[in-house]
């Protein structure tokens, strides 16, 4: 929620478009019904999208020739690996086993080849000048194993096919950017500016999630939650706010946006 109203802010500051991706290609996942509670949760904050809501399972075509260009240009290659066998060689990324072809004859997943011992840069909005190794985080994982098109790639064909010019999203997908940067320069596509906003963490450090038993806001007074994600996002709302109506709220936050007062921090904890 924490980066669904920080991106909402930044849009409209911007005076600019606030776009709705539903991310539902990993079918096995998706909870039915899920994704209308999102969009009733996101209405109840006056946090109103533009435009048609995109859902990614519905784009397959686009995935699909987005890998096929990628293949027919040599930058992928099969990989047999399962996760575990991965996990086991340390935390250095992938080590590049199935380069030169699958090991073993079971299903195999298609990993786009990363360019050996170069760097990807870019200033990122929030976290400042970020500068990361592709060895360290090896041949990204573009369609898995059971036939599904990994994350990494349909968000940059999504990003492209919908003109985004800002991603604003939550440090934990900091270190993905540079495979992203890197599979829109194979793709021939524009790079957006990129705005990582701190995550909400636990008292163990960890990122609050479903899987970590975290509880979705109470939306029976909307513009405190309101208020409460402007605390997490260092913005500093005067405490008379949250008597004010969700739209009063968010007419301040606009008006007020700062992204400079959470310079190159990553995690919050949870209040």
């Amino acid at each position: 929620m924490l980066a669904a109203v920080g991106s909402f802010l930044d849009a409209r500051h911007q005076r600019g478009r606030w776009l709705i991706r539903i991310e539902d290609l990993d079918t096995p996942r998706v909870i039915p019904g899920s994704a209308d509670e999102i969009l009733r949760t996101l209405e109840t904050l006056h946090l109103f999208w533009d435009g048609p809501v995109c859902h990614q399972s519905a784009r397959l075509p686009l995935y699909e020739a987005g890998l096929r260009q990628l293949r027919d240009g040599g930058q992928t290659f099969e990989c047999s690996c399962t996760r575990q066998t991965v996990a086991a060689q340390g935390d250095t990324g992938y080590p590049g086993t199935c380069r030169s072809g699958p090991r073993s004859a079971t299903r195999t997943a298609t990993r786009f080849r990363i360019r050996e011992g170069e760097w990807v840069e870019f200033d990122d909005r929030i976290q400042g000048l970020q500068r990361q190794s592709l060895a360290s985080l090896g041949d990204v994982v573009i369609r898995r194993r059971d036939g599904l098109i990994a994350y990494q790639l349909a968000v940059v064909i999504d990003d492209a096919e919908q003109n985004i010019t800002d991603v604003v999203r939550g440090a934990d997908l900091l270190a993905s950017t540079a495979w992203q940067i890197e599979l829109q320069r194979a793709l021939g596509l524009r790079t957006p500016r990129y705005a990582h906003l701190p995550v909400v963490t636990a008292a163990d450090g960890g990122k609050l999630a479903k899987s970590r038993c975290s509880f979705p806001p109470d939306l029976s007074n909307p513009s405190q939650v309101l208020v409460q994600a402007l605390v997490l996002l260092q913005q500093r709302p005067p405490e008379e706010l949250a008597r004010d109506k969700p739209g009063e709220v968010l007419e301040w936050a606009i008006s007020n946006w700062k992204p400079a007062l959470m310079h190159r921090i990553t995690a919050v904890p949870a209040g």
